[in-house]
């Protein structure tokens, strides 16, 4: 018998003062069983932090050839390919120039990641931001977690701040770039 997703219903009252941004997202996030909490996590940040107009969230690991999160202008065409984790360096490569824009936020280790992706042959790979965030964040946050959760998230000046369960937290998002 095949395992199932498992919903979350996620209130977020998002405020990204950098690109003056306020809003009350309601997501239905499906994690499915082979996805970790903290992957699922990135997913919901990417799609915060990515925030615009046309942003999708797709099957996440159950997503085949499409990224974490999409995003689409009115005529369907793909604006930004949006990775999560430790994204396949081939696929990267096929989203960035689909495209024309790609991100990659990750939990895991950007030495590790940029190591991959600079010995793959990927599209202006200069080009694409890797997020990271302090590990501790990520797991504090994963822990805390619930099938319904509301969460409030600021951004200001690429500092992430967080309410979750009466308890704040608070990361700095960091770049890098592969060489």
């Amino acid at each position: 018998m095949a395992l199932t997703a498992t919903i979350y219903n996620l209130d977020i009252d998002l405020a990204d003062i950098d690109r003056g941004i306020y809003e009350r997202l309601h997501l239905r996030v499906a994690r499915q069983p082979s996805e970790t909490i903290e992957y699922m996590l990135m997913r919901v940040f990417a799609y915060c932090l990515e925030y615009a107009d046309g942003i999708a969230l797709t099957e996440g690991v159950a997503a085949g050839d499409e990224p974490a999160v999409l995003i689409r202008d009115l005529t369907g065409r793909i604006n930004a390919w949006i990775e999560v984790g430790m994204p396949d360096a081939d696929r990267l490569h096929r989203g960035h120039k689909r495209a024309g824009r790609a991100a990659v936020y990750t939990h895991r280790d950007v030495r590790k990641l940029l190591a991959q992706l600079a010995a793959a042959n990927v599209h202006r790979l200069a080009d694409i931001p890797v997020y990271t965030f302090e590990r501790r964040f990520i797991d504090e946050v994963a822990s805390l977690i619930e099938r319904r959760s509301h969460l409030s998230l600021s951004i200001t000046e690429r500092e992430l701040y967080l309410e979750i369960g009466g308890r704040t937290f608070a990361t700095t998002i960091v770049e890098h770039r592969a060489k």
